[in-house]
């Protein structure tokens, strides 16, 4: 440690290599420069401990403890070591094997179980003076294309235009999905060819799903300081971020990294949310593995320290094979069987083979032919001109005359002298041969997608003519793999963010879209494009409901000045804080008739009658009362409250028990009260 802050940082006097604060108020972090240990050396382990009176109450857990390991060579750039001439003499050829190790079980945090691949692998050998890419450049338009789409087609235009500074092309098919057993599909492989202007080789190859990662060598230098071929490159490979995208998971959204950033691998402390997260800092395990393998070389050899493999031969180019030039943007079903020559003789006709496009992943790149010909004769006739031959099983023939031997146990019989001895013995054997015709074409597969099993024939041209039975197969059947069922026509980009809710209180719905990354029409993928579910946000809130006012009361008084009364009840009571209750009561002043002012006996007469009614109206049920023209029962008792709090209302009733006969039919009715009730708050 190289202590910065010298006034309040200081070495601990019990344990030197270890620094501490000095004084004694509050701290939040401590800061020391620090210098690694030697290469090799391994990891290096930094602990605190957060200590108070004397008792050691924090240590080695959590974020205390923090483990740096240094950088997985596989995370070191080729491009960081110098490039050397080459002294090498002559060319060389290799042959590239990728072999992807991600799959679930090496890398199950949020592995994608749907369209996991790899895309077409796209590269080549070339000059010093070419970068395909590197880590600390920025990714050029086709290596954007490969690490955000997986599309090889702009790269390999990139390529092609280099010319002389590009010697070979590399290119090998996409892997869909990511992981299978060898037994089932073979590792994807491709052929390139180096010499000492062109000594380097680069590729790439997306992950997909991914927002921009990828895997490849860059610049890797296939020249050696002794003026040789390197004879084998077994490299791991960890997923590097092209810094166009700035998605964190596999299946993030779309989110473009603006500016773009430089081309760097990633690390397990990029974001806790990474599927390569790891808190303690640890390297991310290898998500394949590729394989440089030197299968051929040609003219003169000037190494200073001689190969352990003598693989010259005389011509490289004896060794390429058919370059497969269908675009990986073209996704055909397999070629059907060879048709029946259109010759049944021995004149040249011809024969056919079809497969179907099923998908065009890019529409600026043409699809090739959807039907294949080639010459043909009929059954037992050879297009070379020469005289059928025998092939035979016994190493010893080889002794005899005029004779071919291609391998120890493989020979083809050409002219042979009719008279010599070694003929006579040969017809001994063949006698006893049975000659069959060669393997015809493998059917297609019986399984449009995933496993399936294909088949192919021959027939016996001829039996033994000592009569005994041919023990041979003619027919053989293998296993096939097609594409994974639904991933190959279906493209489909990562999931956009979820919606906002469709209200902004209570119960909702909510929804996510993603889109064909390819011009596939949506009757060929079963994927859905939109997930709508329930979004559940606080409660609304919920005014006071009231009724309608009621009808206004009778005066309270018969004459002079009174009032009156009208009320409505709560419907439904305020909830989740929306608008309280308004007044459930009012009162209104009313003024009947003025009261009759009479003499001193008037009045004492009238006040006398008063308290008489009054004294009448306590009396038990039964007792009667009068008004002018009619006889009256008493009041009834005031009916219950209709609301215990929060203003409710009662009512009492008189009715007319006998009418008089000089009674007005308007002055002699039933009564009613209204009085409120419960008038506290609730």
């Amino acid at each position: 440690f190289q202590i910065i802050d010298e006034e309040e940082t200081q070495f601990m006097t019990n344990c030197p290599p270890a620094v501490t604060e000095s004084t004694p108020r509050r701290r939040t972090r401590i800061q020391v420069f620090w210098t690694a240990p030697p290469v090799g050396t391994g990891c290096v382990i930094l602990k605190a401990s957060i200590v108070q009176k004397r008792i050691i109450y924090f240590q080695d857990e959590g974020s205390l403890t923090k483990k740096l390991c240094e950088r997985d060579a596989t995370m070191a750039g080729v491009t960081e070591k110098p490039i050397l001439d080459c002294c090498a003499c002559g060319t060389a050829k290799y042959r590239l094997t990728f072999y992807g190790n991600w799959s679930e079980k090496t890398h199950p945090k949020d592995y994608p179980r749907r369209a996991n691949h790899w895309s077409a692998i796209i590269g080549g050998s070339h000059s010093r003076n070419y970068v395909l890419w590197e880590y600390g450049g920025y990714a050029s338009d086709g290596v954007k294309q490969v690490a955000e789409y997986g599309s090889p087609v702009k790269m390999e235009e990139e390529i092609r235009q280099k010319g002389n500074e590009v010697l070979t092309v590399i290119k090998a098919k996409a892997q869909w999905p990511a992981w299978q057993p060898l037994i089932v599909r073979p590792a994807p492989s491709a052929e390139f060819s180096v010499d000492r202007t062109h000594h380097l080789m680069s590729f790439l190859t997306m992950m997909g799903p991914s927002p921009d990662w990828n895997v490849g060598l860059s610049a890797e230098d296939l020249c050696t300081k002794e003026c040789g071929w390197v004879q084998k490159v077994v490299q791991d490979l960890i997923p590097w971020d092209a810094g166009i995208d700035s998605g964190i998971t596999y299946e993030s959204p779309n989110k473009p990294t603006i500016p773009q950033e430089k081309i760097r691998p990633l690390t397990s402390l990029d974001h806790p949310q990474s599927p390569f997260s790891d808190p303690e800092g640890g390297p991310i395990i290898s998500v394949a593995r590729v394989v440089l393998e030197r299968i051929a070389r040609k003219g003169e050899q000037c190494n200073i320290v001689p190969d352990n493999v003598d693989d010259i031969v005389a011509d490289l180019t004896l060794e390429e094979k058919d370059e497969d030039d269908t675009p990986e943007t073209c996704i055909y079903s397999n070629w059907s069987p060879w048709s029946a020559c259109s010759s049944s003789t021995c004149e040249k006709g011809k024969r056919m083979r079809q497969r179907m496009l099923k998908a065009q992943l890019d529409l600026s790149v043409p699809c090739p032919h959807t039907q294949d010909f080639e010459p043909c004769m009929g059954p037992g006739c050879s297009d070379d001109g020469k005289a059928e031959r025998l092939v035979l099983h016994l190493p010893y023939l080889c002794k005899c005359q005029r004779v071919l031997c291609f391998t120890s146990t493989f020979y083809t019989l050409q002219k042979i002298n009719r008279t010599s001895k070694c003929l006579k013995s040969i017809i001994k054997i063949a006698s006893s041969s049975c000659i069959v015709t060669e393997w015809g074409e493998w059917e297609e597969c019986s399984a449009t997608c995933g496993m399936g099993m294909k088949k192919r024939q021959r027939m016996i041209k001829m039996t033994p003519s000592d009569g005994s039975e041919c023990k041979v197969d003619t027919s053989e059947i293998e296993k096939c793999m097609m594409p994974e069922c639904h991933t190959i026509p279906c493209m489909l980009s990562p999931w956009s963010e979820w919606s906002d809710c469709s209200v902004t209180c209570g119960k909702g719905m909510r929804s996510r879209q993603r889109m064909l990354k390819s011009p596939v029409e949506l009757g060929e993928c079963n994927e859905e494009l939109e997930q709508i579910e329930k979004c559940m946000l606080p409660e609304c809130p919920i005014d006071c409901e009231v009724t309608e006012w009621s009808q206004w009361s009778e005066c309270n008084k018969s004459c002079g000045k009174g009032h009156v009364i009208r009320t409505r009840m709560i419907k439904m009571e305020p909830q989740f804080g929306g608008a309280q209750c308004p007044e459930t009561v009012q009162r209104k002043k009313c003024k009947i008739r003025k009261c009759y002012k009479g003499s001193g006996d008037d009045k004492k007469r009238r006040k006398e009658a008063r308290e008489k009614r009054r004294s009448k109206q306590t009396r038990e049920d039964g007792e009667e009362d009068s008004y002018q023209g009619c006889k009256m029962r008493p009041w009834s008792t005031w009916t219950d409250c209709t609301k215990p709090c929060g203003g409710g209302i009662q009512e009492r009733f008189m009715t007319v028990k006998k009418r008089f006969r000089n009674s007005q039919f308007t002055s002699c009715k039933d009564r009613k009260e209204i009085r409120a009730c419960n008038v506290h708050p609730c």
